[in-house]
């Protein structure tokens, strides 16, 4: 009989603030509530976690809501909001995808999938109906959010995307200061300034999409980012030392340029201005411009946030003024000659507007901000009634901080030594650590959960996912509960012991236990004493003793736990890893020198030796029955050993990078689980065994980082793991049963769709120096399946069609002829016609993939789906989706369509048709439109009264009125 095995999923994921690979947006409190109780008026903050979006209460430090497509385990990579509709976001992820998330009901709108590699920037335009994203395959595409495609892709930069930004410019007839913007491309010039890595700044033309014009924003590198001012005139690129460039954009330019066309001089509508220079010299990585007020914010790679100041016209003329009066008396303390000079070029300088003055007297520094990790992202806050300046920033340390800065006063003048004083006020960091979890440890009753890190202890209840303690600690390596789970003992980096009252967050006694680190420590099954292994060569054993204190003040005293080191073995190298076996007879020691050495724990001597690892053994295990020992190795190998003759049972070759983490179930519900072990690596994946078969059971992915450790419950109900992506996740075991051979096949379909999918990608490269537009296509698994879905439905359907059509024919002559035996899928959806079963095809496959799927068509299926699509418009049934089909089909054969005889004869047939249906649609939208408008007339005429106002005159008896309409 085939043996099953029970299913291990993910089931939690906690202990993550933000991650470092996205940026963060900040949006207001909404009038709609959003997770448990009031807002707190501080505002969300939303910030990529991993794969999921977190919603969290800046104020408070409450998680409001979490966005995860559990189809997808891809990292969040860039987050934008729209402008036009506030509870629109849109995410993009490490796998090119992109996916629209509603606010509301934390659902996904669309997902559009075209880019190869992760997004890295995100943009909306002002009317919330495009979408542009930019990624590391150095391609830009713009979305349509109605009909959910992608226009177009640009393609022109030479390295990753860094930012994007729409320029909306109102065509010449429209009035100036319009706020209204036309949602449809033609009714607007829109212009798109992108920036990458290849350190150039371009200018795109959307509606006729191609490259205005393209500069080198950086001299020194690459161009890391680009903030753009809030009325589009101006633009900051940075990039490598410090370095940012200032342009200037023509906007007026912008508005006429179609009319320019031909003309011999191009003209330039970007202008370097300047440069300006960081007081850090890091890589800059943000810019923003404040919305608000004259302030910009620039960060780097490093702890702090810039904040530069835009000087008002009057301040620059100032300034200017004080310059020109110090070079006159420095000119005049020198010599009669130059002042006379000076004098004359003072005359021409007075009549410098303040738009040709040096950048550097319009931005000033105006104070930097110390931020207590390295800033990741950061963006301003506009809370309504704060006077203050609120800036929220994300860290690569797992926080998130608010911080205020007060305004330049206008009052009174500060001096120039003067520096502004700026506070933290909020901070999001309790939910996890500052860095990378080494060491996790479950308590006797798998209800709580011990995480350590360098700096810091937190308990945490498994079930809720909530931090119930934060304790101070040293550097910690490795961690254990006492027996009782009321007290915790840590071994640290300094080769100190902490004992630590989980109760009341105490620090018992903290002891200078070894000379070199505490790579590791184990309790004794008996509960009554620990091992701890370290670096300077030893083992100690501590005994657990109740000591009485006495209570400072006073004669009485207090019971208190203390470690009382009774014996110390000395091993040849360094210690990695110990364990006791269940049964207590044996004590396992792991060195630096690649073996394994097995004592008796009386007597301490030597019982066995294993060799075998070519690198050092990390971590060991020892099965609840005492006979097995599994040991893992920086060689990225498990093995396998009898403990009773120290023989080797087998070698895997595990994983592919160093494993830092290997397990038994400490007490298996039933004996077919005594030798089921878990392993964990650096290579991000957590695997299954079966010991007794020598088999890989279960490979689980879901970390994006190194995993560091791991604990197993008591029963194997659960695993616990803890990554350099700072997330602890819970893995479960459910009811659904699994088999090796299911395994194995859906490794190999996965191996084979993902070889599958690269090699449909065929993009021609571009030549240097040039430009271009392509379409905005990209086969997945999804779109290659609804392909194939269609052909196999127009396949049934023509059959079907040719088969009813006979009967037809043949019923005409022969009224009472029985129905065809038609084919039995049409019959279990309720004797459906084809051209119907065909349209619902169709229509099933998510208007953002449906292009990508007809792809797939071979042309030899064209004149199938033209047959159905002159039933459909004859019937004119989904119109709208009806026409999408067969333009786009016209569009991509339109070479082969033109030389088919049998294709124009059947576009002849059905064009006649589709003009009469298209104009009868034309109509009536155009109605509607008419009667909307007059709608809105009437109720706009509804908010107008009108006031009389009578002005009597003495020489005439008539009466003047005035007739004033007010709103």
């Amino acid at each position: 009989m085939v043996r099953s095995y029970s299913k291990y999923e993910q089931s939690q994921a906690f202990a993550v603030v933000n991650s470092a690979s996205s940026n963060l947006v900040w949006a207001a409190d909404s009038s709609i509530s959003i997770g448990s109780g009031r807002s707190s008026g501080a505002g969300r903050a939303y910030v990529g976690a991993n794969e999921e979006v977190l919603c969290w209460d800046v104020k408070k430090g409450e998680l409001l809501s979490r966005w995860r497509d559990t189809a997808s385990n891809a990292q969040v990579t860039a987050i934008a909001r729209s402008g036009a509709d506030q509870d629109v976001f849109a995410v993009g992820y490490e796998d090119g995808s992109i996916r629209i998330w509603d606010e509301r009901t934390s659902t996904i709108i669309i997902s559009f999938n075209g880019h190869k590699s992760a997004i890295t920037t995100l943009t909306f335009d002002a009317s919330g109906v495009r979408l542009a994203s930019g990624a590391r395959d150095t391609d830009i595409i713009l979305w349509d959010l109605v009909t959910e495609v992608g226009l177009f892709k640009l393609r022109g930069h030479k390295a990753q995307i860094t930012a994007l930004h729409f320029l909306h410019i109102g065509t010449d007839d429209s009035p100036e200061g319009d706020s209204v913007r036309p949602t449809d491309l033609e009714a607007e010039q829109i212009f798109l300034l992108s920036t990458g890595k290849d350190a150039l700044i371009k200018l795109w033309d959307v509606q006729t999409q191609h490259c205005v014009e393209t500069h080198v924003a950086q001299s020194n590198g690459e161009c890391w980012t680009m903030g753009v001012s809030l009325d589009s005139s101006g633009c900051i690129t940075a990039g490598n030392d410090g370095e940012m460039k200032v342009w200037s954009i023509d906007l007026e330019g912008l508005r006429h340029s179609a009319t320019r066309i031909g003309d011999v001089n191009e003209p330039r509508y970007l202008r370097e201005r300047g440069v300006l220079y960081r007081q850090g010299k890091d890589r800059t990585l943000g810019i923003s411009f404040h919305s608000l007020t004259d302030y910009v914010a620039i960060h780097g790679s490093e702890k702090a946030v810039e904040i530069w100041r835009i000087r008002t016209e009057s301040e620059i003329q100032k300034s200017l003024a004080r310059k020109r009066k110090r070079r006159r008396e420095k000119a005049a303390s020198n010599d009669t000659k130059d002042a006379e000079e000076m004098k004359n070029d003072e005359e021409t300088h007075d009549k410098i507007e303040t738009a040709d003055a040096d950048v550097s007297e319009v931005f000033v520094p105006y104070v930097t901000v110390r931020t207590g990790g390295k800033v990741r992202a950061m963006t301003w806050m506009s809370v309504r009634g704060q006077k203050k300046l609120q800036l929220l920033a994300s860290m690569t340390n797992n926080s998130i901080e608010v911080f205020e800065v007060p305004r330049r006063s206008k009052t009174k003048t500060p001096t120039n030594d003067e520096v502004p004083e700026y506070n933290r006020v909020y901070s999001v960091d309790l939910p996890g650590h500052r860095t990378d979890i080494r060491s996790l440890a479950l308590s006797s009753d798998d209800r709580m959960l011990l995480s350590a890190s360098s700096g810091s202890l937190k308990v945490w209840n498994v079930r809720t996912q909530s931090c119930l303690r934060t304790l101070e600690s040293g550097y910690a390596l490795c961690t254990a509960f006492i027996p009782g789970d009321r007290i915790a003992i840590v071994g640290t980096k300094d080769g100190q012991l902490e004992i630590f009252d989980i109760s009341s967050s105490a620090l018992i006694e903290r002891m200078d236990a070894h000379d070199g680190s505490i790579w590791t420590l184990h309790v004794h099954p008996d509960g009554r004493s620990v091992a701890t292994g370290s670096a300077d060569n030893t083992v100690k054993f501590w005994k657990f003793e109740i000591v009485q204190e006495e209570i400072p003040g006073s004669k009485r005293t207090s019971p208190r736990l203390t470690l009382v080191h009774f014996r110390t073995l000395k091993v040849s190298d360094d210690v990695l890893s110990l364990r006791f076996s269940p049964d207590g007879r044996l004590l396992a020691v792991s060195t630096l020198d690649n073996t394994v050495k097995v004592f008796f724990t009386d007597s301490l001597k030597l019982f066995l030796n294993l060799y075998g690892h070519k690198l050092p053994v990390l971590n060991i295990s020892i099965s609840s029955d005492s006979k097995l020992i599994a040991t893992c190795s920086a060689d990225k190998n498990v093995r396998l050993w009898g403990l009773d003759f120290g023989d080797c049972h087998r070698a895997f070759f595990a994983h592919s990078d160093s494993i830092m983490q290997v397990s038994f179930i400490p007490r298996p519900s039933s004996s077919d689980e005594t030798h089921m072990f878990f392993s964990a690596s650096k290579d991000r994946l957590i695997k299954t065994w079966d010991g007794d078969k020598f088999e890989q059971v279960q490979k689980l992915q879901g970390h994006h980082g190194e995993i560091w450790a791991m604990a197993v419950s008591q029963t194997g109900d659960f695993v616990v793991t803890a990554s350099h992506d700072k997330s602890i996740r819970v893995w479960s075991r459910t009811d659904e049963p699994i088999f090796l051979e299911e395994e194995r096949e859906k490794e190999l379909e996965e191996l084979y769709e993902s070889t599958l999918t690269t090699s449909l990608e065929n993009e021609t490269e571009l030549p240097d120096g040039q430009d271009g537009v392509a379409a905005a296509s990209k086969q997945t698994i999804s779109t290659l399946t609804a392909g194939e879905k269609i052909a196999e439905t127009l396949e049934l359907g023509t059959a079907d069609l040719e088969l009813v059509r006979d009967w037809e024919a043949q019923k005409a002559v022969k009224p009472s002829l029985a129905p065809p035996q038609r084919d039995f899928v049409f019959l279990a959806l309720g004797n459906i016609s084809a051209e119907r079963h065909v349209l619902n095809t169709l229509s099933g496959i998510p208007a953002a993939q449906l292009h990508d799927a007809l792809l797939v068509l071979p042309f030899s299926a064209l004149p199938a789906l033209f047959t159905f699509i002159a039933i459909w418009i004859r019937r004119q049934w989904n119109t709208t989706l009806v026409c999408r089909v067969l333009f786009f089909m016209l569009n991509t054969h339109q070479k082969q369509v033109v030389a088919s005889r049998e294709l124009k004869s059947m576009l002849e047939n059905m064009r006649s048709d589709l003009r009469q249906t298209l104009g009868g649609m034309k109509d009536v939208l155009g109605f509607n439109m008419a009667a909307l408008r007059f709608v809105g007339d009437r109720v706009q005429e509804n908010g107008m009264s009108r006031l009389e106002d009578v002005v009597a005159e003495d020489s005439m008896a008539s009466r003047k009125r005035a007739f004033v309409d007010v709103a």
